[in-house]
């Protein structure tokens, strides 16, 4: 598990003040949303607003790029490292 995946999951635990919750705790592949970590759409706001504070990663809320990107921890740090290539 890579620094960025324990950064990523704890800015989740953060923006979503999941206190009870533990890095160790998300799977890095496992779904956010419906099934895994059960997260809902203002999860996705929060977590939205996270990215864009930290990384400066601007997301369309409607968009399915949005959506894929959202799909796992896995995926959100592969956005944030393809945004960093491209800086």
């Amino acid at each position: 598990m890579s620094s960025l995946h324990l950064e990523v999951k704890q800015m989740i635990i953060d923006a979503l003040d999941l206190e009870d919750l533990d890095v160790t705790e998300i799977d890095d592949s496992e779904p956010l949303f419906v099934d895994g970590l059960g997260l809902d759409s203002i999860d996705a706001l929060e977590i939205g607003l996270a990215l864009q504070k930290r990384y400066g990663i601007k997301l369309k809320a409607d968009s399915e790029e949005t959506r894929q990107h959202f799909a796992s921890v896995n995926a959100l740090v592969a956005l944030i490292q393809s945004q960093a290539e491209r800086k």
